[in-house]
């Protein structure tokens, strides 16, 4: 999943505070923008893990536009110098145990997901496939 994550400047500091919107409370501060990308990936991993823990559900991700339309009307000061990233994290080891059912299905659409799954290393097979198409149907 695609999680939008705002950089904004610390006041008084060179230091970031960066934050994902789509997961209250997920944040850290850093020193620089690549240490910002890599310790947020950290967080929101640490996050997804909590919530899986407890049996929550993980949020599905707001577009990048609609947060910062969102922030700019909220918070158009603090996020005028703001900046925004994608953060890409697989979010299949948070969902729970996996379980194998018997789908039936069209050759033709098995063939059609074959060759999708075969020019896209994102699905890996055909589960990855379908599981993909179910979380776009979720949002």
């Amino acid at each position: 999943m695609k999680y939008a994550v705002v950089f904004s400047n610390i006041q008084n500091s060179e230091n970031y505070q960066v934050m994902v919107p789509d997961l209250p409370g997920c944040s850290v501060n850093v020193e620089t923008i690549d240490l910002g990308l890599e310790k947020i990936s950290q967080s929101i991993k640490s996050h997804l893990s909590i919530l899986a823990e407890y049996g929550e559900k993980i949020p599905t991700a707001i577009s990048i536009d609609k947060h910062r339309k969102q922030y700019a009307i909220d918070n158009p000061h603090t996020y005028a110098q703001a900046f925004w990233a994608i953060i890409d994290i697989d979010i299949t080891a948070y969902l729970g145990r996996s379980h194998k059912i018997n789908v039936t299905l069209p050759e033709i659409l098995i063939k059609q997901i074959d060759e999708c799954v075969s020019k896209n290393e994102a699905y890996k097979t055909r589960s990855g496939f379908i599981a993909a198409c179910l979380r776009e149907l979720g949002k």
